[in-house]
Formats: structure tokens, C-alpha cells, sequence
């Protein structure tokens, strides 16, 4: 920080999304003046998005919780933080002895992974809580990235991330980083790096329902029908293999699988899929012409082909077009980055690098990855009767009643629980059903670094931040909440208590000491050398905008899995391409139109809602339907139609618009803040509606788990009469 006419000037990471850009905030005092791109830090280059004003708004919003409260029959009640962490402790103890371990059950929110601190002691606080009712929004969002990665490369965190600033040809499926600033390619500044790609003679394509932010910027944009991208990939795979254009190059003496590949490949020719998906048998052939011709090439997926009822197989296709096209380690092509805080190298070899299907869920039988159910499997668990009904619940930084499908239902099960706690500083959808609320510091009153987002760079950088403000008298961090309820459930269940040695490293071995030790004994620390350059905590802490290490490198294949090789063709995979060609015998259409999510650059997710100036403006939550759709129901522009699915119905006004392609639908995420009970005032005023009261729990990725949002079947009609 520097001093000039009593203005200080401070800078961080903005954690409000995954690009994790570096801003300047200006103050006077305690006041925040502005927040501003930083243009000194290394990797976002002076770009911020309109989110970063958002964290002025929710260190300052009046409805944001700074104590303990209880609900009680004449409203919510402030507590102390020792009366409130012993009745968490106390009810879960007590629940548990009566019922069970797995009677309480654990939500870990997005939010965790924008948090180091808990990130790291909400894998603590799970082991203490002896329950196998752990969920979190990874099964929402992507956990089909997290199995193929696993299943591929050895390790759940081995995620390949487009080489962007490299690459000369980007194919774009179910994605838009314009809007949502990369997602699982940490990437600031994505207009830009989009931009010089066609600029040095490169070319984007994007496909998908939507005719997007980025398909704006794109040389081409192809319409897909939802839930069709497996087959477009397949048959783009059988063109490499009926052309002769494999050349997997300095991959192959470490590749298993790709005879395999050619077999599975085989009945998905271009004119086989071309009707079903809705893409001429000319054009997926001359997408795969270009891929495999290309100099280097990436293939970018996201939340439209992970959350679709072949999401598995998505992720596990875009990998082996990499790999059949050398594209994967190949600079410009899909590469693993080596952050400083390697979490791949630290657990590698562990059950932290990944499992999968060791059990079950008990109502439809649902497979855990990584010790987490699927969320999808929730509500059932909470309201169907029968031993090991989930009968408590914890939640942290979540919000599953606006973020999981079928969002009545869950709420329905929440209001029937024995006792729900959560650590969270909003009074919001879910955690109004909750006894207890913990409420944690915000993110400008503690220090930050992103394990999780520069493991997802296009570049490799390292910054931590030191916080803004001091903490209030009073109030406690994330981890602190975490390790004291964790703490108190040992005093209730004396069975719990740790040993002397492990209380003793619980104590000493705090998240900052964690972070320090990761980065000075990790791939660029300078280990127990004083007179090393290698990074450590306090090298770090003296370079507020960050340090620039390099561009991704290749890797392979010394930082592969268990084997050094890259399993090209996995069992529950290669066993669920059956299920897949059977939708080439299915019906093409039918009285019911498909319904798709969207982003919004001023949003993420339900929490940023509360922000005036986020939500100011034209209404964002509009269901986009294109005009043939519109006139065939009678539908115009701003009218409020009800939309129906199988799970619910919601009434929301109507944007005819042919950026959606015939027989789609497409509704934002995040919305819905109708729900009585909530205290947030300007989110209330702006309440838009939930397209997960829509989502069906019952429609899921059947390899993961994974909850299949995209392609929902529903009906439209206007309310007008």
C-alpha cells in the first residue's frame, strides 16, 4: 500500500469469479473510493469485469450478517459464537447417536473453492463430521471434467486447459468464456485473447444452441441440438480415423486405447449424427478437417456439455481429440499447468487424486466420486424414509435451493429436516430453512490466494493478497468456524477427540502455515535453501500484483497418474457408448421444446444478486425463444408466458430472439429470490425466476452422477388471454 493526500492504495485478486484478476481498490481511510483494473499484475493486464465493483457492495451490504443468529418461532435471534457452535455441535452429536453418522449430511457451495482457507479445512472439517452424506456444487457444474481426468490421466485435478494464447485454432462447444471469463480455463482479459487469436491468422468456431457472447467474436457458429455433443464428437472422431488423420506424435508410445477408439468410433459416421444433431454431415467433416489440420488446436467444453445426460462422455470425447490430433502437451493445444501450490503433486498417489463408485447412494443408487454423492440425489435422501435418512444438514457457502435441480423439492425436504446449520453471511433461499447461521468474514477482511485458479491458467502465475481490512471485533473466518465446530464435536463425542500430537498439528498447522509450506516445498519453492530465489509466503506478500511464471509446458509423461499413461478408452465410458447410439434410433422431436441455461457477465450464480448495481438495469432473467417458436404460441416480445416441466413451473417474461435456434429455450441461472422468509433486499426487488424450479432431479449423467441441466424438456405458453 502507498500513502498520497491520505488515499491508500491496496491491491488484490477479485475472487467474485474464475479469472481471478488483480484490482486496484482506492481508499480514504476505511471508505472505498473505487476498484479498479490493476494494470501492473501480470496476468489480467488491467482488465476487470463489471463483478469487481461487487466486492465494495458486499463488504458494505447492510443485509450481509456479521454474528450468529438462531431461528426461533418470533424471528431470527443474535447469539454468541460459543452458545452457537455448541448447538451445532450438540445437535449433530445427538442426531447422530440416535440415527446414525450418515444422518448428517454436508453441502460445500461454489464459494468454497474462491476461499483457500475453506478449501482446505472443509476436507478437515468432512473427515470430523464421520458422515457419508457429502455433496457439493462440483455435481452441478463439473464433475464429468473431474471423472475423465481421473480416468484418463491419473489424477481428478489433471484438467488439460486450452492453450489460448497460442493456439491457432479454438473449437468452442457449450461455452461461453466472453460471459463467464474462461470457467475451468482461467483466463482475465478473454475478449482480447479471443481477438488475437483470429488476429494472427487463427480461427474460432463455436458450437451450441446459443448464438453467444463468443459466437459473436467466432468465424463460424453452428446450431447443436441440446444434449448432442457426444455424437458431433464421435463423428468427428470417425472422420480422423476413416481420413487417416490420427497423429497422436510423441503421445503414442504412452497412449492406450486407440484401436479401441477406432471400433467405438466406427458407427457414428457424419451422416448418421448429422440429422440427430442438427449439423450437416459436410460441416462436422470439415470441423474435423480443420482440428487435425490445424498447427495447434484446442478444444474448449463447459457447462453445456457437462451438465446434459452424456456429460461423461463429452469430457472424455474432447480429450481424445486432443490426443488423436497431438494436441494434448502441445503448446497451442490443451496443456496441464504447474502451479506453485501443486495440489496434484501433493496428493498424487492418494485417494485424493481420485475414486470412484466405491458406494452408493441409498434411495436410486446414485455412484460417489471422490467421497461426494451427486447433489441431484439430495432430496431424495432428506425425504425418503428409511435408515440412513439424512436428518441434518450442513451447509457452507451455498445456495442449493436456487443451484441444484428441482429446487420446490429440496426446499420442501429442507423445511422437514431435524435441524440444519450454515456457515454463510446471507440470510438467503436455503440457509433461511437453517437453525443456526455462522455467519464468516468477507473476502476483504482476510488474505487470498487461489489454489484451484492457477491450477486452471492459461498461463502460470502465482499472487497472494494480503487483506484490506482487519476483521471486526468479534467475527471469525471460514476455517476458524469449520475447526471450532469440529473442536466442540469432540467435547460432546469423546470418541471424536483427537490425540495430544494431532490436536497439537491441528493447532500449529493453520491454513496460512499450510499455504507457506505448499508453496516453499512445492515445484517453484525455494525449499530449505535461505539462499534460494524459489518462491516462498513472504516473497509473495512483497509482490502485491503478482509474479509471472511462464507459459504452460509440456509435461507428459512424468506428470501423469500412477502408470505414466493416458487411458484412451475406460471402462464406464466405453460401456456407456451403447446408451449414446440409442439416441441415434430416438425420436428427433416432439410437442415438448428444450431448455437451456445462459450467463450474464454481471452475474454469478444467486449471491452477486444483492448488489444494485449488478442487477440495475434491463431485466437479465427473460426466456429467450426464437421467433418461429414465438408465433406458433402466440407468443410476443415481453409477454409473460408459464413455462412447465415434469419438475415445476415458473412465469417469466419472454425475449423473442433468434439467437436461440428453433425448438430451444434458453433461461439464465441464479434467479428466483421470490421465496418468503429471505433478507435480501435488492435481490427481493429483482427476483427473476429459477430455471432449477424446471430441472428435473431425476435427469442426470448416468456415469457421474453429474445433474443434466441442459436439454430439459418443458412446454411454453403465453398468459395472456
Amino acid at each position: 500500500m502507498s500513502a498520497e493526500d491520505g488515499i491508500r492504495h491496496h491491491y488484490r485478486t477479485c475472487h467474485l469469479c474464475e479469472a481471478i484478476c488483480g484490482v486496484e481498490i482506492r481508499l480514504r481511510g476505511n471508505e472505498i473510493l473505487s476498484i479498479r483494473g490493476d494494470p501492473a499484475d501480470p496476468f489480467s493486464r488491467g482488465h476487470i469485469c463489471p463483478k469487481a465493483v461487487g466486492l465494495k457492495d458486499v463488504h458494505e451490504d447492510p443485509d450481509r450478517l456479521r454474528h450468529p443468529v438462531r431461528r426461533t418461532t418470533g424471528g431470527w435471534q443474535r447469539i454468541g459464537w460459543d452458545e452457537a457452535i455448541d448447538e451445532v455441535a450438540r445437535r449433530i452429536v445427538a442426531i447422530q447417536a440416535q440415527h446414525g453418522h450418515d444422518a448428517v449430511a454436508l453441502y460445500l457451495g461454489n464459494p468454497t473453492v474462491h476461499s483457500y482457507s475453506a478449501l482446505l479445512s472443509g476436507a478437515v472439517f468432512a473427515r470430523a463430521l464421520h458422515s457419508r452424506n457429502r455433496f457439493s456444487a462440483t455435481s452441478v457444474d463439473q464433475l464429468p471434467h473431474h471423472l475423465a481426468a481421473w480416468l484418463m490421466f491419473g489424477h481428478q485435478l489433471l484438467l488439460p486447459i486450452p492453450d489460448i494464447d497460442r493456439t491457432g485454432y479454438l473449437l468452442v462447444l457449450g461455452a461461453n468464456p466472453v460471459a463467464s471469463n474462461g470457467s475451468l480455463m482461467t483466463a482475465p482479459d478473454i475478449v482480447h485473447r479471443l481477438k488475437a487469436i483470429r488476429a494472427r491468422g487463427g480461427r474460432i468456431v463455436v458450437v451450441d444452441p446459443r448464438r453467444s457472447e463468443t459466437a459473436a467474436l467466432a468465424d463460424r457458429h453452428h446450431f447443436i441440438r441440446p444434449g448432442t455433443d457426444a455424437l458431433l464428437l464421435f463423428a468427428m472422431i470417425h472422420v480422423l480415423f476413416d481420413e487417416g488423420r490420427t497423429a497422436p506424435g510423441r503421445l503414442q508410445p504412452f497412449v492406450d486405447g486407440i484401436n479401441e477408439l477406432e471400433r467405438l468410433a466406427a458407427p457414428f459416421p457424419p451422416a448418421a449424427v448429422a440429422e440427430a444433431t442438427g449439423i450437416a454431415a459436410a460441416e462436422i467433416r470439415t470441423l474435423a478437417r480443420e482440428f487435425a489440420g490445424a498447427a495447434a488446436a484446442a478444444c474448449h467444453g463447459r457447462v453445456g456439455t457437462s451438465t446434459q445426460g452424456f456429460g461423461s462422455l463429452c469430457q472424455w470425447l474432447i480429450q481424445v481429440l486432443h490426443v488423436l490430433t497431438g494436441n494434448l502437451d502441445r503448446p497451442g493445444g490443451a496443456m496441464f499447468t504447474a502451479p506453485a501450490f501443486d495440489l496434484v503433486s501433493r496428493t498424487q498417489g492418494t485417494s485424493q487424486a481420485g475414486h470412484y463408485d466405491r458406494r452408493r447412494t441409498r434411495v436410486r443408487g446414485l455412484p460417489e466420486f471422490g467421497g461426494e454423492f451427486p447433489v441431484a440425489a439430495l432430496a431424495e435422501e432428506m425425504d425418503t424414509p428409511g435408515k440412513g435418512q439424512v436428518r441434518a444438514l450442513i451447509t457452507s457457502a451455498g445456495n442449493p435451493v436456487l443451484s441444484t435441480p428441482n429446487g420446490t423439492r429440496l426446499e420442501r425436504a429442507l423445511g422437514g429436516l431435524e435441524f440444519m446449520a450454515s456457515i454463510d453471511f446471507y440470510i438467503n433461499e436455503t440457509t433461511r430453512h437453517a437453525n443456526i447461521i455462522l455467519p464468516p468474514t468477507f473476502a476483504l477482511e482476510r488474505d487470498h490466494y487461489d489454489l484451484v485458479f492457477h491450477l486452471l491458467a492459461i498461463r502460470n502465475t502465482a499472487k497472494y493478497s494480503l487483506p484490506l481490512f482487519e476483521p471486526p471485533p468479534g467475527t471469525r473466518h471460514d476455517w476458524q468456524i469449520l475447526d471450532d465446530i469440529a473442536t466442540r464435536l469432540g467435547v460432546h463425542d469423546p470418541k471424536r477427540r483427537p490425540g495430544i500430537g494431532e490436536r497439537l498439528r491441528a493447532r500449529w498447522l493453520t491454513p496460512r502455515r499450510t499455504l507457506a509450506l505448499g508453496l516453499r516445498f512445492g515445484p517453484r519453492g525455494a525449499g530449505w535453501n535461505p539462499l534460494s530465489n524459489g518462491l516462498c509466503l513472504s516473497r509473495l506478500a512483497r509482490l502485491p500484483h503478482g509474479i509471472d511464471l511462464g507459459p504452460l509446458e509440456s509435461c507428459l509423461p512424468a506428470r501423469l497418474g500412477a502408470g505414466k499413461r493416458i487411458q484412451l478408452a475406460p471402462g464406464p465410458f466405453v460401456a456407456d457408448v451403447e446408451r449414446l447410439a440409442r439416441q441415434l434410433s430416438g425420436p428427433r422431436t416432439g410437442p415438448s421444446l428444450q431448455l437451456i441455461g445462459r450467463r450474464d457477465l454481471r452475474s454469478n450464480n444467486s449471491w452477486m444478486h444483492n448488489s444494485h448495481r449488478l442487477v440495475k438495469g434491463p431485466n437479465r432473467c427473460t426466456l429467450l425463444i426464437h421467433p418461429t417458436d414465438a408465433l406458433q404460441l402466440g407468443v410476443a416480445d415481453g409477454t409473460l408466458v408459464r413455462v412447465r416441466s415434469r419438475a415445476g413451473a415458473i412465469a417469466v417474461a419472454a425475449e423473442v430472439s433468434d439467437a436461440v435456434m428453433p425448438g430451444v429455450v434458453s433461461l439464465p441461472h441464479g434467479w428466483g429470490h421470490d421465496r418468503p422468509g429471505t433478507q435480501q433486499a435488492i435481490a427481493s426487488a429483482h427476483a427473476g425466476a429459477s430455471i432449477n424450479d424446471l430441472t428435473d432431479e431425476l435427469a442426470i449423467d448416468t456415469v457421474s452422477g453429474n445433474a443434466a441441466f441442459s436439454g430439459v424438456a418443458v412446454t411454453v405458453e403465453s398468459t395472456a388471454t
